[in-house]
């Protein structure tokens, strides 16, 4: 449990977030600055500059907050769950589960896709997954840091190329079956 002054900040994080992202879908993210999604938001540049980066890092807002709720979904899995199927049962319950999060996930990746900037903010968050993904893999399966790693990034390697196709190839197949349908062949030998 936060504390008041934890939410608060919260809340305006969020708000500017969606404010970010509403402006970016509107008018393109190259007509955006940093001093409208402020404006807009109800906060000063320095508040801005105070919660965030940069606007890159305020359309990205989301990825940090769910690559904790992954790891931590991850885990607290069923003990002698193998990590890889704990994993995708986590991603199995949030893409079923939260059409929300999936949409937020499109957006963000067709803006970092179009952007080389979002995608450089997007892709540190995403190392940073990785990092703690394998951490947990560590924990949880007894592995070595080097299969912990693999591992890790082969599992999210997938749901990359899971949403990639979902959202360039504009399929019309629910995303929970072409992240099913790719991690099964991540499952596959190579040889």
């Amino acid at each position: 449990m936060t504390g008041l002054r934890e939410r608060k900040k919260a809340a305006i994080r969020q708000a500017v977030h969606e404010t970010a992202l509403r402006l970016a879908v509107e008018r393109g993210i190259d007509n955006v600055t940093i001093d409208e999604i402020a404006e807009a938001a109800g906060i000063s540049r320095r508040s801005f500059s105070n919660y965030f980066t940069g606007k890159e890092d305020a359309l990205i807002h989301p990825d940090g907050q769910q690559i904790r709720a992954i790891v931590d979904a991850v885990r607290t899995r069923p003990p002698g769950e193998p990590a890889w199927a704990a994993m995708r049962a986590v991603i199995r319950g949030i893409v079923r589960e939260d059409e929300q999060t999936v949409q937020g996930w499109a957006i963000r990746t067709r803006l970092a896709l179009q952007h080389p900037a979002i995608l450089a903010v997007q892709l540190g968050k995403h190392a940073a997954l990785e990092r703690d993904l394998a951490g947990v893999v560590a924990e949880r399966d007894g592995v070595d840091p080097v299969r912990a790693q693999v591992l890790a990034t082969a599992f999210l390697a997938g749901l990359r190329i899971a949403l990639r196709r979902w959202i360039q190839e504009e399929l019309t197949a629910h995303p929970a079956d072409i992240i099913e349908q790719v991690l099964d062949e991540m499952e596959k030998p190579f040889t």
